[in-house]
Formats: structure tokens, sequence, C-alpha cells
């Protein structure tokens, strides 16, 4: 796959390929496969990618906002380091339509006839196999490089593109570099899809932060410590959100949240979470002295446990009621 084939016999390589075994083993020949049986594409066809309305765009970033805010910056932290070399940067939706871009004002004009701008459509069930639509159909991150693409006239293209999943782990949007540099080397493109990789999980991140932004945001006790495991614990250490990655590891679910998790049911072991928690009770119970006014007996009222445990409580961490 990685010779790029002479664009006449581009649509003659993709049949025989899905006419081999080769879509049993390869996620690109399964990817063709879908484009031309599921989708009824051609990939000959010559038609410009569809691109939405005005309104239709207008009403498809305000769907995106929080994620939109969420992204802003690592959108044009990964500009700053890919925009140099020809590569524009796209955010788009889950239905693979791009509602914000990052790219040289110089390089505009060649961006925008390729359909790599705000509001065309790259659903791989309107493009075939392209960089955003089958990163959505797969959820995963991949490159899809030149004649990788399902369509003739998409094969000057590189793209790469990473899956962003949003505060519940569900598929949100793709983040994208793309080029149609002619000397883009394998070496770069390996680059970009480490900078692609990182600018999605920041994204997550962030996005998580906003939606849980009266939570404590603790990184979830996972095997591979991973910065984009993360779990958000309210004022009664209960779990109330969970990024996917943390969700996967420790098998967490909207049923099980609804519920109610206790967060030491899950960070059990964790010595980094355990002292989380308890900097997070002793400050419970320095609120509780102070809004008391020292009075343990009114304190312990107010927590809901006796004047005996709050005793406990106050020489374990120390704190001395004020006189």
């Amino acid at each position: 796959m990685s010779g790029r084939q002479p664009t006449g016999h581009h649509s003659d390589f993709i049949q025989a390929s899905i006419a081999s075994n080769d879509a049993a083993r390869s996620a690109l020949v399964a990817s063709w496969r879908r484009s031309l049986t599921l989708h009824g594409l051609d990939p000959a066809e010559r038609q410009a990618p569809r691109r939405l309305t005005e309104g239709e765009l207008r009403q498809a970033r305000q769907r995106m906002e929080p994620l939109r805010r969420a992204a802003d910056a690592s959108l044009d932290r990964l500009y700053m380091a890919v925009g140099g070399v020809g590569c524009c940067v796209l955010l788009a939706d889950s239905e693979g339509i791009p509602v914000d871009r990052r790219g040289a004002v110089a390089d505009d004009d060649t961006f925008d006839e390729w359909g790599l701008w705000t509001g065309t459509v790259w659903s791989e069930d309107s493009e075939g196999t392209n960089g955003i639509g089958t990163c959505l159909a797969d959820q995963r991150a991949l490159t899809i490089h030149r004649d990788q693409h399902f369509f003739a006239r998409n094969t000057l293209l590189s793209c790469t593109t990473a899956p962003i999943f949003d505060h519940e782990g569900n598929l949100a949007a793709a983040l994208d570099v793309s080029s149609c540099r002619s000397d883009l080397t394998e070496g770069f493109v390996n680059l970009i899809a480490i900078a692609v990789g990182d600018a999605a999980r920041r994204i997550e991140t962030e996005n998580f932060r906003l939606a849980f932004s009266n939570a404590r945001i603790l990184l979830a006790p996972v095997a591979e410590r991973s910065a984009g495991a993360l779990i958000a614990v309210d004022a009664d250490d209960l779990v109330v959100g969970a990024t996917r990655l943390a969700r996967q590891a420790l098998g967490i679910t909207q049923q099980i949240l609804a519920k109610g998790l206790p967060a030491a049911d899950i960070l059990a072991g964790s010595a980094e979470a355990a002292e989380g928690l308890d900097e997070a009770e002793r400050g419970v119970v320095q609120r509780a002295i102070a809004r008391a006014e020292g009075n343990v007996s009114a304190a312990a009222n107010n927590l809901g446990i006796s004047r005996a445990t709050l005793h406990r409580k106050l020489a374990r961490f120390g704190i001395r009621r004020p006189h």
C-alpha cells in the first residue's frame, strides 16, 4: 500500500485489493470495501466534496461549542508545530465536518480547493476512505497517505487523524493534520502522528476539566500510567465522571456512576489518590470547624458524625480548634 499507484490505475487497484483476501487482514482495505459496497461510492468519482450551507455550518459549530472552546489552545499549539511545512489543522465533529481550522493565509486557496476547509463533509460514507472519516468509522488514530484514499481525486493528500472522546467517553470529534505537499516524508508523517495524538489527549483532558469544573480531578490508578486516565470526584467523594481511558481500564459505566461510586472503591492501593482523598477530607473538616466557630459538637452535627469521631479526625489531621 505504500507505493503510489498511477491515478488512472487507482480504481483498478482498489477493486483488485477488495476482491483479494486483503480485506480480512487490512483495516485499510476493509475501509475501501465499505466505501464501495456499503456506501456505493466510485473511486473514479471526480465531483468535489459536499459542503454545508453557512446556516448548517453555524449549527454544527454551535453543537461543538464546548469542545471547540476546550480545543482552542491545543489547535494553536499544533498548528505552530506543523503549519510551517505546509500543513493545516482541522477539528471535525462526529459527522466528519470540520468546524474549526488553522492554516497559513498563503495556503488558503489551495486548501479550500481541496476541501480542507470548514463545512466540507469528510465522513466515510461521503468521501470514502480518508483521514477524518475513517478515523471516526474505526474510532482509532490513523494516517491515510496519498493513494490510500478511496477517491482518486484525493490521492495527493496526506491526512493524519486522531479521535477525540468527550467527558462521558463518547466519540465526539476528530483532530486532523492534512497536507498536499508531494515531498512529505514518511518520517515527518510519523512525527505528525505523535503530535496529533498528544494534542487530541490534551483536548480531551481540558474538555473533561471544564465539564467537571466543580469536582476534584484525579489520575486514575491504571496499569499504564496515562495522563488521559482521569476521574472526577465530588465533595462527597463520589466519582461523578471518568474519561474513556479510565472507563476502559476500571470498568466504569454511566450506570455505575448513576448508582453512586465511592472514590475509595477504585482508588484503593493508590498512594497518590489516597493522599488526595485525605487532603479533601481534611479540607471538609477544617471548613466545618470554621463554620461552627470552633464548636466541635456543632461541627460534628453539621457533618452528620459523632463528636468522638470528629475528635479522632481532628487528631488524625492535626487540626487545632480556634480559641
